[in-house]
């Protein structure tokens, strides 16, 4: 199925985007959010009139979310961090603190896709950034509420991607995106404990196109993921059937979330190919999918007060 209506997010924007990820929308500011990882910058548009901000980290950001206050928790390089924005710019040194960090198993590893579940646990990933190396070194980690990193909860992930909870929080989702992988499993959840449990198939993204990246579940329980190098969105059902496709005009989405003033918006993030790159590639869109989503999470526990990022 293909919808009319995609629109980029920032039409006029001629800079794209080298790896566009982990859109965030905020519903108290009506703006979405999301990161360009090599570039080290956080990015944040208000639809309603385009205003464009942007903040530069002292080391990659992957994926992201904020605690009740505003305060950032973001998942970068070498650990999870504590970031108090303020005025457009350089994230200072005082704005910025360290909460945990794993012990990376590799070298060249760093955080990648994560989001928190309906209870505010932050949940994200790890991976060998080189992805030509097939490292099997990611992890799956959970920080929660009382700022506990968990040990971690599943291992031997190549490309760490696709993290996703169902509505009635029964349900986490977790893809590889690696091209030896290709799959997505679904898991049990204990929306009590966080525990997880059953490891199984979900789908064998090998048998479509594309590779699994990042995803969003709708109201109905339906999981979208982003066909990375299929130029597409594909929706399965909770018992992981395919039941609509979206062709985009980009070869490689990374990640979408639902937001807009009823949350019937898909805003999708994407990557710039190395070569063959169109004019579209590497930009945000947004996509009306006739369908609604779920407002994110903010973190549950209390980030670090600390001073406007902002110089």
């Amino acid at each position: 199925m293909s919808l009319s209506s995609i629109e980029r997010l920032e039409p006029s924007r001629e800079t794209p985007h080298a790896v566009g990820e982990s859109p965030l929308w905020r519903a108290d500011e009506q703006a979405l959010y999301w990161v360009d990882i090599p570039a080290k910058q956080l990015h944040r548009v208000t639809p309603a009139d385009g205003e464009h901000r942007q903040w530069t980290f002292p080391e990659q950001v992957a994926c992201f979310s904020f605690d009740a206050s505003g305060t950032l928790l973001a998942a970068c390089e070498t650990g999870l961090f504590a970031v108090r924005l303020g005025a457009p710019g350089h994230v200072a040194a005082s704005a910025w603190e360290r909460l945990a960090a794993p012990a990376f198993p590799a070298s060249g590893m760093r955080f990648n896709d994560g989001r928190c579940d309906r209870q505010g646990r932050f949940w994200a990933g790890t991976m060998v950034a080189d992805m030509s190396l097939a490292s099997d070194a990611g992890s799956l980690f959970s920080f929660d509420e009382k700022g506990r990193l968990s040990a971690p909860l599943v291992d031997g992930l190549v490309t760490q991607n696709g993290l996703a909870f169902s509505p009635d929080s029964r349900t986490m989702y977790l893809s590889d995106s690696h091209p030896t992988v290709r799959r997505v499993w679904a898991f049990d959840f204990d929306a009590h404990s966080g525990a997880i449990s059953h490891r199984r198939l979900f789908v064998d993204m090998n048998q479509y196109p594309g590779r699994p990246d990042g995803a969003a579940v709708d109201a109905d329980g339906c999981y979208w993921t982003c066909a990375n190098d299929g130029g597409r969105l594909l929706r399965f059902t909770p018992a992981g059937a395919l039941d609509r496709e979206v062709v985009l005009p980009v070869a490689k989405p990374s990640m979408c979330a639902f937001g807009g003033r009823d949350f019937d918006t898909l805003f999708v993030t994407s990557i710039r190919p190395g070569a063959n790159a169109n004019e579209h590639d590497g930009h945000v869109f947004a996509v009306r999918c006739g369908v609604q989503g779920l407002p994110e999470a903010p973190y549950a526990g209390a980030l670090p007060e600390l001073p406007a990022a902002g110089v």
